[in-house]
């Protein structure tokens, strides 16, 4: 009996350091294929990230750790799940605001299409659920877009893009909700339509791909996501400080 009280109590010892308290800043990440994660992890990135939680699918926070794509409603299977830019993201944010914590939803699925994350379709109908079945609706510091390879030539990028961000502010009811989307990889039409963002709608930022590299063709490399990642949480940082 001694034994199992023991047992018991050790088991509710390891659960409780798995779940984590409503972090102070709470982040949406979502798009294709980079940003669910294709890069390779190594074994240093497969340790918890300090400071960060991961919404799971119980829709509880938990300490955040890769593939951080795991719990995504609509991902491909967990062997395809790796290394995202959420990662750098979290990482250089912690850096930042040492004394924030930070919670990351990442609901991100490969292969798709700007025209797939609308009202009315699976991807976004299935991430704004997720949001709403929430207890405690989390009040989102900002969004994380990283997608435009299944659109590298869509002329009407821009309005459908201007289009997710008006539709996320609406839906999550925060009118000014920060916005930073990033390019894909080389010299893709996307890109020079994406980079307009922050001229026509305000609280959004644009991240650059330059010299980032890939292992095989359109996937960023584990040191290039990170880059990417670290190039996110400058820009949100950016975006969210006060006017001087």
């Amino acid at each position: 009996m001694l034994r199992c009280l023991a047992l018991a109590s050790c088991a509710l010892i390891y659960s409780a350091t798995l779940s984590a308290a409503e972090p102070d800043l709470v982040f949406l990440l979502i798009g294709q294929s980079n940003m669910a994660g294709r890069a390779p992890l190594s074994e240093n990135d497969k340790t918890p990230i300090e400071g960060v939680s991961l919404l799971n699918t119980e829709g509880a926070w938990e300490a955040a750790t890769n593939p951080l794509n795991r719990y995504a409603t609509d991902r491909k299977k967990i062997e395809m799940q790796r290394l995202g830019p959420g990662y750098g993201f979290a990482t250089t944010l912690h850096e930042a605001l040492p004394e924030k914590t930070i919670g990351m939803i990442v609901n991100a699925r490969g292969g798709t299409k700007i025209d797939e994350w609308v009202p009315g379709k699976p991807l976004y109908d299935h991430t704004i659920t997720r949001i709403n079945k929430l207890e405690t609706k989390p009040k989102f510091a900002g969004v994380i877009w990283h997608q435009g390879e299944g659109n590298a030539n869509d002329p009407e990028y821009l309005a459908k893009l201007q289009g997710l961000v008006k539709n996320l502010r609406r839906d999550l009811k925060q009118p000014e909700l920060l916005f930073v989307a990033g390019e894909v990889y080389g010299d893709k039409p996307v890109n020079g339509r994406m980079k307009k963002l922050p001229e026509t709608l305000a609280g959004t930022a644009v991240v650059s791909a330059d010299d980032l590299t890939v292992f095989d063709g359109v996937h960023f490399d584990n040191k290039s996501q990170k880059t990417l990642g670290s190039r996110y949480a400058k820009a949100w940082l950016k975006l969210s400080a006060p006017p001087q």
